[in-house]
């Protein structure tokens, strides 16, 4: 018993003593990568060159500027858009973990979507993001040649992450608490799983083509049928 007793501390000790350096590797890893690729416009050691300084943002931010293809751009000049990443879920781990290491900044939330309130997160939602996302999430152009994208695509972490960190010219809504941001993030993935039980979904945009659809069809069904009563008529 006591060797047992023995041989689970030692496994225990080895354990403890092996996370720092697994965790050391991983931002050495980081680093290399970051070299390669995000130096020529972070500058060295992520100070800052063309590209803003990372001290200090945080591994969320990383995090879902890597994993929606932000980033790495080709051009800083441009607005960073959703594309397929360049890198493994390995890499981005290493480089999110280097950026992490360079100052405090906003971990990565834990979401939990089922435990979100649609309701509430429609609320939420309508109040302080349709104005950019649009009512149904399918987003609208801004000033400047921007445009707030949609979020069919995005994930729940991806979600979450940008309500907490702001990319973009989009704010940070630090005043929502973890329960609002799962109810959020429950209300977008309605609009992604929403059928569209009328037929077509008109691009979900709201009453304007809806109305437009219904004059167009409506008066020229209307028109033909007057036509066809006026020649039976004569």
């Amino acid at each position: 018993m006591r060797r047992l007793l023995f041989l689970s501390l030692g496994v225990l000790t080895l354990m403890v003593l092996a996370t720092p350096a697994r965790a050391d590797e991983q931002v050495d890893q980081g680093r290399g990568l970051f070299e390669l690729h995000c130096v020529s416009c972070h500058g060295v050691d992520a100070q800052g060159d063309v590209g803003p300084s990372l001290t200090g943002v945080g591994a969320a931010m990383a995090d879902f500027q890597l994993r929606t293809g932000r980033m790495p751009m080709s051009d800083y000049r441009t607005q960073a858009v959703r594309k397929p990443s360049p890198f493994t879920d390995e890499q981005i781990q290493a480089l999110v973990a280097y950026v992490a290491s360079l100052g405090e900044g906003t971990p990565i939330p834990t979401v939990n979507a089922a435990a979100g309130d649609i309701s509430n997160g429609g609320s939420i939602f309508r109040t302080n993001c349709a104005g950019c996302h649009g009512s149904a999430g399918r987003g609208e152009a801004l000033s400047y040649g921007r445009i707030a994208p949609d979020l069919y695509q995005a994930t729940p972490l991806e979600v979450a992450e940008a309500v907490r960190v702001g990319p973009s010219q989009m704010p940070v809504f630090a005043q929502l608490s973890d329960q609002e941001v799962d109810d959020v993030v429950a209300y977008v993935g309605s609009l992604q799983s929403d059928a569209n039980p009328g037929g077509l979904s008109l691009g979900r945009i709201g009453p304007v083509p809806e109305g437009l659809v219904a004059w167009l069809v409506g008066l020229g069904l209307l028109v033909v049928a007057v036509r066809l009563i006026e020649r039976k008529a004569t």
